[in-house]
């Protein structure tokens, strides 16, 4: 948010009158195509280069997740993957009721595909998902996007309070499956390796967002110290800071003032309510088929905000009872929100591209 606010600040107060009339600055033009143009203004604008070379290719969401990618254990996964791989379906509600909704309020297909990711509460899906299906508006419903994503930490706890009572709040699971200290980096590795064929074989278009995220998991579980450091503390780090600069810079009066903004705004908090609410509902649903021996506040982690909603679940669970340890299961749905999060994504951008 700090680059980001600066960004916006900077880019409003330093405008230059062009030749003809035309206004500028000196940061950015993102609507430069032409080749010998481009080649002119990378010489001029300092932050061109980066938005030519890693931002408009969606480089720089890559990059993003390979970070996610290096930070998540698999092995939550693989410990307990269908109550997690459930759970993400159920929250990807927001995803795919918010995309009719925006359609019969007038958005493009692309443009109602683009916010609708949005619900999935991933920014690098919806920074790649924009680009590929909505350029004009990519700007805008990235930045709604990440100013959302922020607020999870204020909104979601209120959500579960609603949805599930304090009683069921502090129920304690009893693990009766594999325990995740068993689970060895080879099996994580193995899962990585197939995982990672499959996905992309099925959803060719966001192989980019696979392969980085994969590789992420697989160097982190491969014991490559250094350059698991080296992709978490410079790339993700470094690509969090460019991407939040990039997005201010780019949020210019113009932006900012367009109508749609209002519009994406509130179809933007429709999908991440409703992303919750599915996902609440997908934990009282295991809830039942265990027996009632689960707890539904997991089902809020399966909105991929990593690893945030999981924290979210712990806390909740916590301030009612203690002893009461859901992380496991709130990690093993965070990540599976991820996996599902992209394979709505190819969706998308397949059948609308």
């Amino acid at each position: 948010m700090i680059p980001m606010g600066f960004g916006m600040s900077a880019v409003n107060a330093g405008v230059l009158f062009m030749s003809a009339g035309q206004v500028g600055n000196l940061f950015i033009d993102p609507m430069v195509t032409e080749t010998d143009a481009l080649m002119n203004i990378m010489q001029i604008d300092f932050l061109q280069p980066i938005y030519t070379f890693t931002f408009s290719n969606g480089l720089i969401a890559c990059l993003v997740f390979m970070g996610i990618g290096v930070i998540c254990d698999v092995g939550m996964v693989l410990a307990h993957p269908f109550i997690g791989m459930f759970i993400a379906m159920c929250a990807e509600l927001g995803t795919v009721a918010t995309f009719p909704i925006a359609k019969l309020l007038g958005l493009s297909s692309g443009e109602a595909a683009a916010v609708s990711i949005i619900g999935g509460a991933d920014g690098p899906m919806v920074l790649f998902t924009s680009l590929t299906l909505a350029k004009d508006i990519f700007v805008p419903i990235t930045i709604v996007a990440y100013l959302y994503l922020s607020l999870t930490y204020g909104l979601y706890p209120f959500l579960i309070r609603m949805m599930v009572p304090k009683n069921l709040r502090g129920q304690v699971i009893i693990n009766k499956s594999k325990k995740v200290s068993r689970i060895s980096s080879r099996e994580k590795l193995i899962f990585a390796v197939i995982a990672n064929i499959i996905l992309c074989l099925l959803f060719p278009v966001a192989a980019p967002l696979f392969l980085s995220f994969f590789i992420g998991i697989a160097i982190r579980e491969s014991g490559l110290d250094k350059y698991a450091r080296l992709i978490e503390d410079v790339f993700l780090y470094g690509a969090t800071f460019f991407l939040g600069l990039m997005l201010g810079v780019l949020c210019d009066a113009q932006t900012i003032l367009n109508p749609k903004i209002l519009l994406l705004l509130l179809l933007g908090m429709l999908a991440l309510l409703l992303s919750g609410i599915g996902g609440i509902i997908g934990g009282y649903l295991v809830y039942i088929f265990t027996k009632k021996n689960f707890n539904p506040v997991v089902g809020i982690a399966g909105v991929s905000c990593v690893p945030t909603t999981a924290k979210v679940a712990q806390k909740e669970v916590s301030k009612v009872n203690k002893m009461s340890f859901v992380m496991e299961y709130a990690l093993s749905a965070n990540i599976c929100g991820v996996i599902t999060t992209a394979i709505l994504t190819g969706i998308y951008i397949t059948l609308l591209s």
